[in-house]
């Protein structure tokens, strides 16, 4: 099959670029901005006038009241926020990605019809529940237990790394439901509401996108009914499916989008500072030494953003892309981090000083390669999806 490579991006979404940046401009400020960061909070008024705009419903069918999922238009709204930093870009991707996405993809009949016309109009916030004290990337190891005890489930453990599940009212969390040794065939996922009996969090701090904190969460004979399983009763120990579907793809996506986000701003700010910053007579930009630098980032920004709207282009048309979106990932991510290194350095002192947020810009960008499934893992994965 010949896939398509090039295509203009459609006016919608250049529409919703435009009014994005209109509305950042208007709403968060660089003050503002670095107030959030410090405070590692993010601004419940200004993302609910945000969230009146309806770009949560970008992910929902519209049978469910969302806009019809669109995902190439729901990757740039994230780029559009993650420029102005995480702290709006990360509550909508709570709502339109770990729930919207989610739900749409692996609900039961009766969990899309519950949640989706609310998250459609951005009325929920999911977390994830994945990782855990002792396991990271092998999920296949969850140690979080699930047992079914009539027509309830009852859950012990502990999660971690559970960004914003002290705000969220779910989190969508992957349990052991059968014997160990069984691995990839006795996991499920389960919808844990925040406020449930037997859950508990402890907050932890990270220097990385600090739009909110994460969260040890723990499990102390959390009773749900048989309903709160993912996609319901027929997929009690079938979570590996849903963990390896469509949803996953997109996840992947979705990170790549802040990253790509953080870098466009890393190189607009040290752009515009280049241009301001005179030395020897004349601005740096117009140094050679300088000028190699911001052309080196801009260059590798652009490889990266093609990369990430194909990948999205695949998954929206529904095609086969589970290597594009790994190489996606793992792509943009540790371009992310050349970016940053390249834009403190034309930047010097000022780089490390709250007088500008390319500080910021550099903590975030050093985490990309981590978060949401790391490099190493990205080239793991492409290797066996390779067969090689």
């Amino acid at each position: 099959m010949t896939l398509q490579t090039f295509t203009d991006e459609p006016d919608h979404v250049s529409a919703l670029r435009a009014t994005l940046q209109r509305f950042l401009a208007e709403h968060a400020p660089r003050e503002a901005r670095q107030a959030w960061d410090k405070a590692a909070r993010w601004p419940r008024d200004v993302y609910s006038k945000l969230n009146a705009l309806g770009l949560t419903a970008l992910t929902v069918p519209e049978e469910f009241g969302g806009a019809g999922q669109d995902l190439v238009a729901a990757i740039a709204v994230i780029e559009e926020l993650a420029a102005g930093g995480p702290c709006l870009a990360g509550p909508f991707i709570h709502t339109s990605f770990y729930g919207g996405m989610n739900l749409s993809e692996n609900g039961s009949p009766e969990q899309k019809a519950e949640f989706l016309p609310r998250l459609a109009k951005g009325e929920l916030f999911f977390a994830y529940g994945l990782s855990e004290p002792n396991v990271g990337g092998d999920l296949a190891s969850v140690e979080t237990r699930a047992v079914r005890d009539g027509d309830e489930v009852v859950i012990n453990g502990a999660k971690r790394w559970c960004t914003g599940a002290d705000w969220a009212d779910y989190i969508y969390c992957l349990v052991r439901s059968g014997p160990a040794e069984d691995r990839y065939r006795n996991l499920s996922f389960v919808l844990v509401p925040t406020k449930a009996a037997g859950v508990t969090m402890q907050d932890i701090e990270h220097v990385n996108l600090r739009y909110t904190h994460s969260q040890d969460v723990y499990f102390d004979n959390v009773r749900l009914p048989v309903s709160a399983i993912v996609g319901g009763e027929a997929m009690w120990n079938k979570g590996w499916k849903l963990l390896a579907g469509r949803a996953l793809d997109v996840e992947k996506l979705e990170i790549s989008a802040v990253a790509l986000g953080i870098a466009r701003a890393a190189i607009d700010e040290a752009w515009g500072y280049a241009q301001e910053r005179v030395q020897f007579g004349k601005p740096i930009s117009q140094h050679q030494a300088i000028r190699h630098k911001l052309v080196t980032a801009r260059t590798k920004w652009q490889a990266a953003r093609h990369m990430l709207y194909h990948a999205a282009w695949l998954a929206n048309e529904g095609r086969p892309c589970s290597v594009e979106t790994s190489m996606a990932k793992l792509f943009v991510a540790d371009m992310g981090v050349e970016i940053a290194l390249i834009c403190q350095q034309v930047m010097g002192s000022y780089a490390l000083s709250d007088a500008y947020e390319m500080e910021r810009h550099v903590r975030d960008l050093l985490s990309m390669p981590i978060v949401g499934g790391s490099s190493d893992m990205q080239k793991n994965n492409l290797a066996s999806l390779m067969r090689l």
